[in-house]
């Protein structure tokens, strides 16, 4: 089983790039990808404009979610922690939300200029790490992994709340372009900030890599890893600047995008059987860019060149995963 990740995430990708809102014989997509197509035309607009940074963008965030979703996990010894979940995504979304509808749309309604790229990932940024500070503070309080689950339920509700606030007050152009950002989305990233967004996230999957040995020391409690010589509130600030910056990339580019952290690990730790992160954090990645893809290939179901947000096909992959956790839990 450890294998089906490498078979499916090829096919996944040439689904997603043979099938969109648009037909195209397959010759002329061959065509396109070749540089053997006209300049001007159709076919090579859509597949190396369009669709193959669609897919660069769901592969990248794909796995940068996975990645996320499994150092909350193990940092907060819970199943179920995920960005969405426990309100990182909507804390990002809050400073994603002051810098769209505070700021007049700056970031997403501009052309992702350096500055409104450079704000809106610095809000988002902010937003998430406040989120996660705040967690931090509930995780020394609350002993039980539940109750820090509902504790993340009530940030998310109390983030909502501000977020309708500023919309009420914000102008129609910059709620338009709040809500149709909510809703996730993979196909709005331009080439140019997708050599930023590419290269951050590459940053910050590169630095979770160096973080296997004391994730494994984690896994056997916090007192083990400080025996090993981790100084464990180094590594807890570290891996929260980790899980906020690759939060807020993803969140600000494609959208709070919910449900891939948290059932992506778990699919993972299914196929190779064991909970070691040499093996599991590569694994993750796979499984990570493959449900993104998934997803996004999910979105053209309702035919008629109509894509529905991805936000609407994720909780189809996440909610069985968390009820398949809480029903194991009850087990034992």
């Amino acid at each position: 089983m450890k294998y089906i990740p490498y078979i499916l995430l090829p096919l996944l990708i040439l689904l997603n790039l043979f099938w969109g809102s648009t037909d195209l014989p397959w010759t002329e997509i061959w065509q396109a990808l070749c540089g053997n197509a006209p300049a001007d035309s159709a076919a090579q607009y859509i597949v190396c404009e369009l669709r193959v940074p669609m897919i660069i963008t769901a592969l990248l965030a794909g796995g940068a979610l996975g990645i996320v979703g499994l150092l909350m996990q193990t940092l907060f010894n819970n199943p179920l922690a995920d960005p969405s979940i426990l309100g990182v995504n909507a804390g990002a979304s809050l400073g994603v939300g002051v810098a769209t509808l505070c700021l007049g749309g700056v970031g997403i309604g501009s052309a992702w200029s350096a500055s409104g790229f450079s704000i809106t990932i610095a809000a988002a940024f902010i937003g998430a790490l406040i989120v996660i500070a705040l967690l931090l503070g509930c995780a020394l309080l609350l002993r039980s992994n539940m109750m820090l689950l509902v504790a993340g339920v009530m940030i998310s509700y109390a983030i909502g709340a501000v977020v309708t606030l500023l919309s009420y007050f914000a102008s129609a152009d910059g709620l338009r372009q709040y809500v149709s950002w909510g809703m996730g989305d993979f196909t709005s990233v331009s080439t140019d900030a997708l050599l930023w967004f590419a290269a951050l996230i590459l940053l910050g999957i590169g630095l979770s890599l160096l973080l296997i040995k004391p994730l494994n020391a984690l896994l056997l409690g916090e007192q083990y890893a400080q025996n090993l010589g981790f100084c464990i509130h180094r590594l807890r600030w570290g891996i929260l600047l980790l899980v906020g910056m690759l939060t807020a990339v993803c969140t600000a580019l494609c959208g709070p995008i919910g449900f891939i952290g948290l059932a992506v690990p778990h699919i993972a730790r299914l196929t190779l059987r064991t909970a070691n992160h040499r093996t599991l954090i590569p694994t993750t990645i796979l499984w990570g860019a493959s449900a993104a893809l998934l997803c996004n290939a999910l979105t053209l179901v309702a035919g008629g060149g109509v894509r529905l947000p991805i936000n609407a096909i994720t909780p189809l992959l996440g909610v069985p995963v968390a009820i398949y956790i809480l029903i194991k839990g009850r087990r034992h």
